[in-house]
């Protein structure tokens, strides 16, 4: 069982949009998972060993518990039937408390629809009368508690922020251990959107923004669709900005 399952449709999407989410929690204690749906194999730079490769590494610098691949086709996944009941054995394998999706709306097609496939599948998944199994064994019915949307490259109106600050450090350290993927001045492959000079000091601006609006030095911004409830009042209050 996790406490949070992040699942993104590439190698890479988890680092950019929530890594300093995941380390914070991860430095409590808790158990937190990866699941990439593909493996990035369409990616104009590196290839699909290297990409396992930067992945791991970054999972280790996050302290990830578990990282795993569902190995659906980059670029040709769906949100149908096929798809969605390989992605609820997955949910009922890890049994997450709180999943972290991709956006429901993207520059990237495969983030939008995979952000749509994620929310479906972890319904479905609390439905005893869907069987699945693992390793043999028929799987017992898991629906998480709360899912949650990454703002990726296009912005929208979060429904909360978190404070990375502490973690930002790592979170940016993770991003780069993506080495094919990001600027390299050495590097003799195609320039990409993403390996531009400026993209991780977009990144980094992008959080600090996120960060102003709640009074901290780096955020990160998610949106749920059901509407999240607190305990108490004193929930509310942040550090004021250092």
């Amino acid at each position: 069982m996790l406490n949070i399952l992040a699942i993104a449709a590439h190698p890479d999407d988890v680092e950019l949009g929530c890594a300093g989410t995941l380390v914070k929690h991860a430095r409590k204690g808790q158990k937190i998972g990866i699941l990439d749906l593909t493996e990035g194999e369409l990616g104009t730079r590196g290839s699909v060993e290297l990409r396992y490769k930067e992945s791991a590494a970054a999972a280790e610098l996050m302290g990830v518990a578990v990282r795993a691949n569902a190995r659906m086709a980059d670029g040709f996944f769906r949100n149908d039937e096929e798809h969605q009941r390989k992605l609820i054995a997955w949910i009922r394998h890890f049994r997450p408390e709180i999943v972290i999706a991709n956006a429901l709306q993207d520059r990237h097609p495969d983030h939008g629809r995979g952000g749509k496939l994620i929310a479906d599948s972890c319904f479905f998944a609390g439905l005893s009368k869907i069987k699945t199994e693992w390793e043999g064994k028929e799987q017992a019915a898991w629906r998480p508690r709360r899912v949650l949307h990454m703002i990726q490259d296009r912005t929208f109106e979060p429904t909360f922020i978190v404070d990375i600050t502490e973690a930002m450090d790592v979170k940016v350290d993770a991003i780069k251990a993506y080495q094919s993927q990001f600027h390299n001045p050495g590097s003799d492959e195609p320039m990409t959107y993403i390996a531009t000079a400026g993209f991780i000091e977009n990144i980094i601006a992008r959080d600090a923004l996120w960060g102003k609006r709640i009074g901290v030095k780096y955020g990160e911004a998610f949106i749920c669709e059901n509407l999240p409830g607190i305990s108490d009042l004193d929930s509310l209050i942040l550090p004021e900005f250092p």
